[in-house]
């Protein structure tokens, strides 16, 4: 079964992380969330933005970069920035691996992206965006990687209310 991860690297806007928390429910995905946190986990905006899906998460926090990395030493990491070389469909993600984005105000600090060029990946845009929303950008580059690993233990049918499909 695919296990993928997302790691918020000091997410700073509740409600992007509440939305992302929320689509981590849907897919099965878990959450790692790297202090500092511009909000608290208990703030309401984050749980009304979460929903009532929020007590299902399977969500670890760290206290920098540095605990996540010690707590995850074998973790294969894509890092998602606007400044990478190659788009997140050039890469093939493996079913277990971690997808991190950065704050919403400056993204991933260079000095990580230049240690890990090659796992740099960007989601394109035309030229005048600086970037798209946190919470987007997650979901598109993580539903690439559940759509290379066959969208594994996900329901791919839906069905009606009041009717039948037959």
């Amino acid at each position: 079964m695919a296990k993928l991860n997302i790691v918020l690297l000091e997410p700073e806007i509740p409600a992007n992380t509440g939305n992302i928390g929320r689509t981590c429910v849907a897919t099965g995905t878990k959450l790692h969330l790297i202090e500092p946190l511009g909000f608290s986990l208990s703030e309401k905006a984050l749980k009304r933005a979460g929903m009532d899906y929020w007590k299902d998460l399977d969500v670890t926090t760290y206290l920098d970069y540095e605990d996540f990395v010690e707590k995850n030493p074998n973790a294969k990491i894509y890092y998602a920035t606007t400044k990478a070389l190659k788009t997140y469909t050039d890469v093939q993600y493996e079913d277990d691996c971690y997808i991190m984005f950065g704050k919403e105000s400056a993204g991933i600090p260079e000095e990580i992206l230049m240690e890990h060029k090659e796992n740099c990946v960007r989601i394109p845009m035309i030229n005048d965006i600086r970037s798209l929303n946190l919470s987007n950008s997650v979901a598109i580059v993580l539903y690439e990687a559940l759509r290379q690993n066959q969208f594994d233990h996900m329901q791919l049918k839906g069905q009606l209310h009041n009717h039948t499909w037959e």
